[in-house]
């Protein structure tokens, strides 16, 4: 079976989802954070795997449900910590953010039958999955990260080195508010668009100063 591993951040004000604010403030921010990572761990609960583990900028709250392995995230850049990520994984392992709370268990049923790697694209042009079925990190240090060609990149590097590459369904991050709402439509029943609701969008506040996060942001921007 397959490893499920997820980066992400503490889902606190001034760290996370700033792209938010405004329309929205830092707290229903990190609101709308909670809720996206929530939903993306439920997901990754219901699906079978071999393992399930968390890669955490931060410490769990209650969002976390039971299963899981946590382990630090390593200081560095993004594809440093990606790559970091698929270390502490051995065996066939699917790597998702938490930008993409409407992720299914049909979606990450990862299977490794007829290729090396599996890829989700995302519509801002990087990606929401990445899977491997040998974790090497070399394939992802050095991949720029947060930019429109992420994914581009990152899917060119794994055909040369010479894997097998099946695409994954096409998903959109939650980065902004248009996306919020497009995204809450996709899931209408899940936590994501229940908080999303309840955020009347206002006039954003200062930041928390405690402040410092999905697969390419989450600990991964694409």
């Amino acid at each position: 079976m397959t490893t499920l591993l997820v980066i992400a951040k503490e889902p606190l004000p001034g760290r996370v989802k700033t792209r938010l604010t405004p329309p929205f403030t830092p707290r229903q921010a990190a609101a709308l954070a909670e809720a996206s990572l929530a939903d993306t761990l439920h997901a990754v609960a219901a699906t079978p795997a071999s393992r399930r583990l968390l890669v955490l900028d931060g410490r769990p709250g209650p969002w976390l449900p039971p299963g899981f392995d946590v382990v630090r995230q390593c200081a560095g850049t993004l594809d440093q910590r990606l790559a970091d990520a698929f270390a502490h994984c051995a065996g066939p392992t699917l790597l998702i953010g938490m930008d993409t709370p409407q992720v299914t268990p049909a979606l990450l049923a990862a299977d490794f039958a007829d290729c090396d790697a599996l890829f989700g694209p995302a519509e801002d042009g990087g990606f929401w999955a990445l899977g491997l079925a040998e974790p090497d990190p070399a394939l992802l240090r050095g991949v720029p990260m947060s930019t429109p060609v992420t994914g581009a990149v990152q899917r060119e590097r794994l055909v040369a080195a010479g894997l097998r590459v099946r695409d994954l369904p096409r998903l959109r991050d939650v980065d902004t508010a248009a996306d919020a709402e497009a995204v809450a439509a996709l899931a209408p029943h899940g936590r994501f668009a229940a908080r999303l609701a309840r955020c009347a969008p206002t006039a954003a506040e200062p930041a928390s100063p405690s402040g410092t996060g999905s697969a390419a942001r989450s600990g991964t921007r694409r």
